[in-house]
């Protein structure tokens, strides 16, 4: 099986960096079994948790998937919808299209299901007042968030954003008291060989803790996708597995100086390789979505790539290091600063780049407006040229604290979970109606009692339905804790359909 690199999505501020690095936690000597032997000092794990353990959280998802039926109308909660789908060719396992209803075409999609368990994952808290840092694929497409803490608490969150092309999502809860909150390390002083720990709910296993080492920084090109920025990602052997997704990995100070994200894996567990966004790269992006509700990016204009061997040799460099520039765009930024292809950029505002990820990590954390000073390698002289950092633009940054927002506003249209429109003087004289109002959107416990789209709603109870208004009205007068009676008519006839509303 080939290796897959896989997001770590469930399967089913007191901001800024810290002031004052703290010592490091208490470690443990071993008593060497062989007399002579010299004493091996080990990590003790222990303080570190009890500390800042309090501060990572347990996001559970849910979200309202489509309804699938069999020609002769099973639902998938029959329980005679396995037995009958087995005997059916593929192309009739889909939801049939409704034709002949008011309002709905054959191309239409099925009225969704009720809230159904749909991911989890981890992530920490960086305020008092219940901001959390997490993955944005950990809440994408979901419909309601529930996070829980250590101590049993639950509450419920909503997206602030979620920002795709970094995989950074932060989420708010409200408490009555100030929450336990992480402290920020520096990316500056990671070293390649310290110890670390992630903090999680691997396969829902909430606050599980697993140790290890950073193996090493700045792994580039995990995966093709051009919608994802190139994070210059930690690599550890720390054990993560689905559900890890948006927890923390911490030093031996219990700063958080990366979020997991993702695992190299020929199986989708962990196999020894494990992959964190950096702090610096993820808290930048955090912080703006708190500060603003999107993400803005710098860019200069240029395409790179890290410097081999081979082109640190053909170039004169010394040795290989920094990023050189493969093309530059008419009109950029890079070009009207006079950068050229070839031009190896080495240092950007005297610190040493790293590598093309590196690089664009960097430009892209600039404000627009900004200058830069970038020290470059050309025709075998260092000369420095300064670029004023224009705005990245794409589709992903119109997708910030978007996430999941179609299915709220379909699953909040009203107490029962429907959206409903005029009839028409061509439908009423078709239907031969005088008055009823036509179904738009069908969710929740509406529409899994059948309630579809198309359907029109004659009657609420025993309140006549003479228009839109009045449906509203009625809809706003009923008891939620008592069923509901709807009449209602569509190509099968005219009938009640009673149900009970979801809650909350």
């Amino acid at each position: 099986m080939k290796p897959i690199l896989a997001p770590l999505s469930g399967l089913l501020l007191a901001f800024g960096l810290a002031a004052q690095a703290e010592p490091s936690l208490p470690a443990r000597v071993a008593t060497p079994s062989t007399p002579g032997a010299s004493a091996q000092i080990l990590p003790d794990f222990a303080d570190l948790v009890e500390k800042y353990g309090p501060a990572v959280v347990n996001i559970n998802t849910q979200t309202r998937a489509q309804r699938p039926q069999l020609p002769n109308g099973l639902s998938e909660d029959d329980p005679f919808y396995e037995f009958f789908k087995k005997f059916m060719p593929p192309e009739q396992q889909v939801p049939p299209q409704r034709r002949g209803r008011p309002g709905q075409g054959p191309q239409d999609t099925p009225p969704r299901g009720p809230l159904r368990p749909f991911g989890l994952g981890s992530g920490f808290i960086v305020s008092p007042d219940g901001f959390i840092v997490t993955n944005a694929h950990v809440v994408e497409g979901a419909e309601e968030i529930t996070v829980r803490l250590n101590d049993k608490r639950e509450f419920k969150a909503k997206v602030i954003g979620a920002d795709n092309r970094s995989d950074v999502a932060v989420i708010k809860v409200e408490s009555s008291s100030p929450l336990p909150t992480m402290r920020i390390g520096d990316m500056s002083k990671v070293r390649v060989g310290e110890w670390v720990v992630a903090i999680g709910s691997p396969f829902g296993f909430a606050n599980t803790v697993t140790a290890g080492i950073i193996s090493a920084k700045s792994r580039e090109n995990l995966t093709q996708d051009p919608n994802l920025d190139a994070v210059p990602f930690i690599q550890t052997d720390v054990a993560v597995n689905p559900g890890n997704s948006g927890g923390p990995l911490l030093n031996m100070r219990g700063e958080v100086i990366g979020i997991n994200s993702q695992i190299y894996s020929r199986t989708g567990a962990f196999a020894g390789i494990s992959f964190a966004i950096p702090i610096d790269y993820a808290f930048n992006v955090a912080e703006q979505i708190i500060k603003t509700g999107h993400v803005t990016r710098g860019r200069i204009g240029v395409g790179i790539q890290t410097v081999s061997r081979d082109v640190a040799e053909s170039l004169g460099l010394p040795k290989a290091e920094g990023a050189v520039i493969g093309n530059v765009e008419p009109e950029s930024p890079a070009a009207k600063a006079g950068l050229e292809v070839g031009d190896v950029i080495m240092k950007i505002d005297g610190r040493a780049v790293d590598g093309s990820a590196d690089l664009s990590r960097t430009i892209r954390a600039v404000h627009p407006g900004a200058k830069v000073n970038l020290t470059v390698w050309r025709n075998g002289k260092m000369r420095d040229v300064p670029v004023t950092i224009a705005e990245f633009k794409d589709e992903e940054t119109q997708k910030v604290a978007d996430n999941s927002k179609a299915g709220k506003d379909l699953a909040r249209t009203d107490k029962l979970g429907l959206a409903v429109r005029e009839l028409t003087g061509d439908e009423k004289k078709l239907l031969k109606l005088a008055s009823g109002v036509v179904v738009e959107a069908s969710d929740g416990a509406a529409a899994a009692n059948n309630v579809d789209v198309g359907v029109v709603i004659l009657r609420v109870n025993n309140t006549e339905i003479t228009s839109v208004k009045a449906f509203k009205e009625t809809v706003a007068k009923l008891d939620p804790g008592k069923p509901v009676s709807l009449l209602v008519k569509d190509e099968n006839g005219q009938r009640f359909i009673t149900f009970r509303p979801e809650v909350g």
